[in-house]
């Protein structure tokens, strides 16, 4: 993901702008990361440079939960355990 493309994106449940960009890997571009709404605590994972900003529903826990988990002492806590639309609580 180019870093520029932050400038546009809002988060697709409550329309906020601007988003929180937490980088993990960057080559040319993002390769890893994180972009959070810090309206909404919804976080959106970066992975293979492509941001995948979903709606809650068309996410999978399989898939975002081991991302979480990956890079979860990079993530915020408040992220880590309360992050919608999944999180690592208890």
């Amino acid at each position: 993901m180019k870093r520029a493309l932050l400038d546009i994106l809002a988060c697709p449940i409550d329309k906020h702008h601007p988003l929180d960009l937490l980088v993990f890997e960057e080559k040319d571009e993002v390769v890893e990361g994180v972009i959070i709404c810090p309206e909404c605590h919804r976080w959106y994972p970066i992975r293979d440079e492509i941001p995948e900003m979903l709606p809650d529903e068309l996410r999978k826990d399989a898939e975002d939960l081991p991302f979480l988990k990956k890079w979860k002492e990079h993530i915020p806590e408040d992220i880590v355990k309360n992050g919608k639309p999944f999180n690592l609580k208890g």
